[in-house]
């Protein structure tokens, strides 16, 4: 995928260090339109002259762009508030974290890319959860219904489930449908991709969608019970030394 000049330029002009920027969003998910917006999610490093001092430190950092033909939504945390959603049951930052539309990256990036594999627990099920049954609730209200938000749906449950079975995170729509093969998907993802972001569905076929979401979301729970993965996080102290040094300096190159 070709990132536009306009994405980079919004990373350069950051007002501080980032240890990484990728794309999130439709991008990510493996269905944007062509009037998708860009949504630009990374971690920033504060100096700790501002951490340190009085003032109210600039935790997040949150830029929206928003010009003819292209809209960029901007949002970054400093570190320390990164790492701390890392040993949550966020997936959404783990999402951010791996996604493979490196805007700004490098060898700290990698080693934070290592360290998150220690973040993975099998409690993130519950992350995928709440966050499908608050996706479902919106494609609910839709009045006509639209494909961008069921297509939200089956990717949340999708996501999560492969997580739970392999401890992997792998947020492309696509490559999980090429996985798991839920009947109709594939044509969904191309409507949304060739329409427009309000693309509607017909009342047609939605019983059949909504009985896919249930057996989604019957699986997820399932595996998230039989799963593998750790119940806790292992990497809390590897991210703590990892923030001491780039606050002193010594952490590597940003």
């Amino acid at each position: 995928m070709k990132i536009p000049p306009r994405v980079q330029q919004a990373a350069a002009e950051h007002p501080y260090p980032l240890l990484f920027a990728t794309i999130s969003g439709a991008h990510l998910y493996g269905f944007p339109s062509d009037d998708s917006d860009w949504d630009l999610r990374g971690c920033h490093l504060l100096p700790a002259a501002e951490v340190l001092g009085l003032r109210a430190a600039r935790e997040t950092i949150e830029v929206e762009r928003k010009e003819p033909g292209f809209e960029l939504d901007l949002v970054t945390h400093d570190a320390e508030k990164f790492f701390r959603m890392m040993l949550k049951k966020n997936g959404y930052v783990l999402e951010q974290l791996y996604s493979p539309l490196i805007v700004a990256g490098g060898e700290l990036h990698e080693e934070l890319k290592e360290l998150g594999r220690g973040c993975i627990t099998r409690h993130h099920v519950h992350h995928y959860l709440g966050f499908a049954r608050n996706q479902l609730e919106l494609f609910g209200k839709d009045d006509p219904p639209r494909v961008k938000p069921l297509l939200y749906v089956f990717r949340v449950l999708l996501t999560g489930i492969h997580l739970m079975r392999t401890g992997v995170i792998e947020a492309d729509l696509r490559r999980l449908d090429a996985e798991y093969a839920i009947p109709g998907l594939d044509e969904l993802i191309q409507r949304k991709v060739s329409g427009a972001e309000r693309e509607t569905l017909s009342t047609e076929g939605l019983a059949t969608y909504h009985a896919q979401v249930e057996v989604l979301m019957a699986r997820l729970e399932r595996e998230g019970e039989h799963s593998q993965l750790p119940e806790a996080p292992s990497a809390q102290d590897a991210l703590s030394d990892l923030l001491v040094r780039l606050r002193l300096g010594d952490g590597g190159k940003l």
